[in-house]
């Protein structure tokens, strides 16, 4: 069988792969972009967009009956059938035939099918029905495969059918009994989601101390507090230690902590693992399963000759869509820099277009919970952790006036950690309603190193 050539291959369509085939294209190579699922990968269908989707009604409304006036016009309840429509048109109904179509008009060229490495710049493809696609990349292989949820080896947990964050964001109709294992940005998000859209009974299973860890240790208190006031159960420093699905479809939780919860679905949040499991690491002497580890360009230094990268989630670098993307546009770049002869092959990354440093340094990120945590930077235990002398300051947001005018009784908290060596803040956390809207402000600060004197 004849292999087909091209400049790059791309394996994964996700946001990232995208990106990375866009911008090699744009630096006059050719592409093929490899995808066993759905162009447009998990952000488009099971994650970014269909979650805020469901979050952004609840949103609007509590927005609308924080401010007198407005308050009373908020009566009877949420269309629950009209969410979830509207989340199914953001999501295109699951349906990729426009992203495909993005990917033609953008002159890459699209195989489907599940893509393994099979040696030094060649990928062999297996479609649905078992046919079998040989491609070389002339100059390099791009691995944007992305992560699927951890399922931890809890007895009965995987035989029990349980949700990940594909079936929380796609579900038809609220589960009356939900348990949630994990209390990190998708666990709370979720609760947030489904505890106002038919849930009943729901309960947040948190292995450590505290709900979403490596943020603040209020930013996890204040979400608490906030879903106790909505009757959801949190229960912290316990997980489950035997999960059993019974005839009548219920599952049975035995906690650590000798409680038993009953629930009709568990959504399983307890992490990310890379997608990696059979790509084929072995024909290039990685090992399978792994995540990718690479430079500043995105490439894999462990692979001899310079030609495989991986970009998004699959480096564990940072997971999140918006450095997915950052990381792509700085692989796609480099790649057609090194294969033009822009960059010397194999060799050093110069200057900046071609090297990717914003996720070493401050990523900000958004938890769209009610409240809203927002954050940018290191937190003050990261900060000490690193041996820097710090300073942690507080403020309560609704002492400012705009605060105030946005909602009655406004409730929130603001920390910066300042370095008071330098003389600039190097992380800040917010919790209140819409601070999401506010973090971009900080991250300039935080980013650009600004003078806490010249802020």
């Amino acid at each position: 069988m004849a292999a087909h050539q091209y400049d790059v291959i791309v394996i994964g369509g996700g946001s990232t792969g995208e990106n990375v085939a866009d911008r090699a294209v744009k630096g006059g190579l050719s592409v093929v972009l490899v995808e066993a699922e759905r162009v447009g990968g998990e952000c488009s269908y099971w994650a970014c967009i269909p979650s805020k989707a469901l979050l952004r009604p609840l949103q609007a409304l509590a927005d609308a009956r924080a401010v007198a006036g407005a308050r009373a016009a908020t009566t009877g309840t949420l269309d629950v059938a009209a969410i979830l429509a509207r989340r199914d048109a953001f999501a295109a109904h699951w349906d990729d035939t426009g992203q495909a179509a993005w990917l033609e008009e953008h002159r890459i060229e699209l195989v489907r099918g599940h893509g393994r490495l099979a040696g030094e710049r060649r990928v062999a493809v297996t479609d649905k029905n078992g046919a079998r696609t040989e491609l070389i990349a002339r100059h390099a292989v791009a691995v944007c495969t992305g992560s699927h949820a951890a399922i931890p080896p809890i007895p009965g947990l995987a035989e029990a059918h349980t949700w990940t964050s594909r079936e929380a964001t796609s579900a038809e109709h609220a589960p009356r009994r939900l348990a949630i294992l994990g209390g990190g940005a998708v666990g709370c998000e979720m609760a947030t989601a489904w505890s106002q859209l038919g849930s009943e009974a729901l309960t947040i299973i948190q292995r450590g101390p505290r709900l979403i860890p490596g943020y603040e240790p209020f930013a996890g208190d204040a979400l608490r507090e906030a879903f106790e006031r909505r009757a959801v159960t949190v229960l912290t420093g316990t997980t489950a230690r035997s999960v059993e699905r019974d005839r009548d479809g219920a599952v049975r939780l035995s906690l650590q902590s000798g409680r038993t919860i009953i629930a009709d679905e568990v959504l399983v949040a307890a992490g990310r693992e890379p997608r990696t499991d059979d790509l084929g690491l072995e024909t290039v002497g990685l090992k399978t399963g792994s995540w990718l580890e690479v430079d500043d360009s995105m490439r894999v230094p462990a692979v001899p000759g310079g030609w495989l990268y991986a970009a998004g989630d699959v480096n564990h670098r940072t997971l999140l869509t918006h450095m997915g993307k950052y990381q792509a546009r700085v692989c796609g770049d480099t790649i057609a820099a090194r294969a033009t002869g822009r960059l010397e092959n194999g060799g050093s990354v110069p200057w900046t277009p071609y090297t990717a440093t914003a996720d070493h340094c401050a990523v900000p990120q958004v938890i769209f919970t009610e409240p809203e945590v927002a954050a940018v930077g290191l937190t003050e235990e990261q900060a000490r952790a690193r041996g820097m002398a710090v300073r942690a300051v507080d403020y309560d947001i609704g002492c400012v006036s705009g605060a105030a005018l946005y909602a009655d009784g406004y409730t929130g908290r603001a920390r910066i950690v300042v370095d008071e060596a330098r003389g600039v803040i190097v992380g800040m956390t917010m919790v209140g309603p819409a601070v999401g809207e506010l973090i971009h402000a900080a991250t300039i600060a935080v980013v650009g190193e600004v003078p806490a004197s010249r802020l």
